[in-house]
C-alpha cells in the first residue's frame, strides 16, 4: 500500500493551496484519513482528519481556513487550504488507517509534501 501526496509548494500569505493524497495497492477498506504537518524543530501535529463516513476533525489553528474531503471510490483525500499564514509552513503528511484484509488494519504515511507560506 502506498500513499502519494501532491500539491505542495510556495504561496504568499493569504493565498490558497490544495493538497491531494491517493492510496493505492492491496486495499480492503480505508478507515480514517488525515493530514498531519511538521514544522522545523517542532513535533508532528494533526491538521485534519476525516472518517469513512465523512465526519471531520480539525486542529484549532486551521478551523475555518482548511477543509478536508475524501472520495471513497477513488481512495483519495484532499486538503483545501485558504487564508494561509506563514505559520502554516511545514511538511504536510497524508495518513490513513487501511485494512489490507478484513481484520488487518495498519497505519500508513505518505512521503510528505512541503508547503511554504511567505509573508
Amino acid at each position: 500500500v502506498q500513499l502519494v501526496e501532491s500539491g505542495g509548494g510556495l504561496v504568499r500569505a493569504r493565498g490558497s493551496l490544495k493538497l491531494s493524497c491517493a492510496a493505492s495497492g492491496s486495499i480492503f477498506r480505508i478507515n480514517d484519513m488525515g493530514w498531519y504537518r511538521q514544522a522545523p524543530g517542532k513535533q508532528r501535529e494533526l491538521v485534519a482528519q476525516i472518517t469513512s463516513g465523512g465526519s471531520t476533525n480539525y486542529a484549532d489553528s486551521v478551523k475555518g481556513r482548511f477543509t478536508i474531503s475524501r472520495d471513497n471510490g477513488k481512495n483519495t483525500v484532499d486538503l483545501q487550504m485558504i487564508s494561509l499564514k506563514p505559520e502554516d509552513t511545514a511538511v504536510y503528511y497524508c495518513n490513513a488507517l487501511i485494512q489490507v484484509k478484513r481484520y488487518y488494519e495498519f497505519e500508513y504515511w505518505g512521503q510528505g509534501t512541503q508547503v511554504t507560506v511567505s509573508s
